[in-house]
């Protein structure tokens, strides 16, 4: 049929594939254009960008601030940094509170970073006996000039080797736990957070924010540090000594 009651098949099968075309047209270009923001496909750097690159490691059951505060201090220097999502596998990665985040990298496909982050949650308990995840944190963390964990990540780190001698400290409610993971660590109780070398750690959930803006200073010096702290209107805790969590949890009286 042909009037003006229908539309003979050939026609609509033009129609049809020339609609299809557009949509897959408009797809490629979303797709090309997020790539470009976030600097490739699977949010590492393009060859040739001389962006810094932090590396942020997941498991299930991370804590969502230990990851999210510090990257939301990082991320608001875009322009100087690319930030990725590393993980034993790619896919999804559940938090502690349930929300999930999209991994871009696997450990093995791991692009060479700048700064690696650490972040603790009550999946740290599993993944200290995970032999593939803390050889792959080991691995990374050996070659990577700024390593810093975040809350219990001070424990994945410890169980690593590569905090050895140094000083570090943690998350002070889970203190006897995390220090357990690594006795040859020099564990400070009473401490917000702590430098030793390329090494930081910080106390528990919130203080990774402190000591991101600290690393973001020694990185991008102090006032850029400033602005990203007034830029999310947070009050930044300057002092690493500063920690009243450590007594109120029975440490360092």
């Amino acid at each position: 049929m042909n009037d003006m009651g229908g539309m003979d098949l050939n026609g609509r099968s033009r129609r049809a594939a020339l609609l299809h075309l557009g949509l897959a047209a408009s797809a490629v270009a979303l797709t090309a254009g997020a790539a470009r923001a976030t600097g490739g496909a699977n949010g590492a750097n393009d060859a040739g960008d001389d962006l810094m690159r932090v590396g942020m490691v997941v498991f299930d059951g991370f804590q969502l601030l230990d990851v999210f505060g510090p990257l939301e201090m990082f991320g608001a220097l875009r322009d100087r940094l690319r930030i990725v999502i590393l993980a034993q596998n790619t896919g999804l990665v559940a938090s502690s509170a349930g929300p999930a985040v999209a991994v871009d990298r696997a450990f093995a496909d791991a692009p060479d970073l700048d700064v690696l982050l650490v972040p603790g949650g009550m999946g740290t308990r599993r993944e200290v006996g995970n032999a593939a995840l803390i050889e792959a944190v080991k691995a990374l963390a050996l070659k990577t000039p700024h390593v810093a964990s975040i809350c219990t990540g001070a424990a994945i780190l410890a169980r690593t080797g590569v905090l050895d001698g140094a000083r570090a400290t943690t998350n002070k409610r889970a203190f006897a736990w995390a220090t357990a993971q690594g006795p040859k660590v020099d564990w400070v109780e009473r401490a917000r957070w702590v430098e030793d070398g390329k090494y930081f750690t910080s106390s528990g959930i919130s203080a990774g924010m402190d000591m991101s803006l600290a690393l973001i200073a020694k990185l991008f010096g102090g006032d850029t540090a400033t602005r990203v702290a007034n830029g999310a209107e947070y009050r930044w805790n300057r002092d690493p000594d500063e920690d009243p969590f450590a007594a109120l949890n029975g440490l360092a009286r």
